[in-house]
């Protein structure tokens, strides 16, 4: 069985090795085991404080399978963007220009550094083994996230924002980074992430122009790339699409990948989970496959599980089950349909 939990001291070693095999471009997994110890320790405070609004806390969570203690993915919840520093996008918006003279009007699109999106929720830091890719347990190390945010709203912002990964080639060769991001710095776009995943955007922000960028004069390969999804990062972008998240104005930084919007109250395995308590039991006549949550918070767990689901009464569920989520007889729990 596969479970969902946070993360621990002792994953370090595992951690590191998904942050290695993750995609170019996911900054939030440094191939760096200090960084990574830090974000541990960072995610393990954030656990165990009460919090009554949203600040600075990480919540990393690893999917493990029990069988064999092998970590096979990993997500985050940044509370707040920026919190301790700006979280700086490109705004891409377009901008009037008309002659009366010549009765001509023009929209042009351009491209300006801003850190609009600072006081959102953050989702990051995605990463499954390509064995289990579009599989449920994708969904599950997504959404579950989501279903941690629905039993502790006053820890995140009213909006969640995630960045999708943007296109490069095999070889880790971005067109948008070479028309815009390399002329401002001496460096090729893997090496420019792997900076930002070890210390932060802010570098960058501040030394890219500061003026709009005017898409038309961009090379057309790099105009392709803005919005654009790297084709690893389509399940991604794919899961939280069906959530209820949107495309807005915004995207990356380095490659020109899209951000995704949503309203909190709003993302479907938000809105339309269903709690009840847990009922130990033998037989499960399942009737479908859902994403099933403990409501802890330290302990938090959770599963794919078939189960037969009536609203309203107790939710049977199997020995394996009840040890994966750690419950017992009443335990409070949150599930939702795949």
């Amino acid at each position: 069985m596969l479970v969902l939990r946070p993360v621990q001291l002792g994953d370090l070693p595992q951690l590191q090795r998904l942050a290695r095999e993750s995609l170019v471009g996911v900054t939030s997994l440094p191939d760096d085991s200090e960084r990574l110890r830090d974000k541990i320790l960072d995610s393990r405070t954030s656990f165990e404080h009460d919090v009554f609004s949203p600040g600075p806390e990480s919540y990393c969570f690893v999917l493990e399978d029990l069988a064999t203690r092998c970590l096979v993915g990993c997500s985050e919840i940044l509370a707040t963007a920026g919190f301790s520093e700006p979280f700086y996008s490109l705004r891409n918006r377009h901008f009037n220009s008309a002659s009366r003279e010549l009765n001509i009007e023009h929209e042009v699109p351009a491209l300006s550094v801003c850190h609009d999106l600072s006081a959102h929720t953050l989702l990051r830091g995605f990463h499954i083994d390509a064995a289990l890719e579009r599989t449920a347990f994708s969904e599950l190390l997504s959404r579950a996230r989501l279903l941690f945010i629905a039993a502790y709203p006053r820890r995140f912002a009213d909006a969640v924002i995630t960045e999708i990964v943007g296109y490069s080639s095999e070889d880790g060769h971005s067109p948008f980074w070479d028309a815009v991001g390399k002329h401002f710095f001496d460096l090729p776009y893997v090496e420019a992430e792997r900076l930002c995943g070890l210390e932060s955007r802010t570098f960058l922000a501040e030394l890219l122009p500061q003026y709009p960028i005017y898409v038309p004069m961009l090379p057309q390969a790099a105009q392709d790339c803005i919005g654009s999804v790297h084709p690893d990062g389509q399940e991604a972008f794919d899961i939280l699409a069906r959530e209820g998240f949107e495309t807005n104005s915004y995207v990356d930084l380095f490659d020109g990948g899209p951000t995704l919007f949503a309203r909190t109250h709003g993302i479907r395995s938000i809105a339309e989970s269903h709690t009840t308590v847990a009922r130990p039991g033998s037989v499960i006549d399942a009737r479908g496959r859902y994403l099933v949550s403990n409501d802890s918070l330290e302990n938090y767990r959770a599963i794919v599980a078939e189960l037969d689901y009536i609203a309203g009464q107790p939710l049977t569920l199997d020995a394996s089950m009840c040890a994966a989520l750690k419950v017992s007889e009443g335990s409070p729990i949150r599930l939702i349909a795949l």
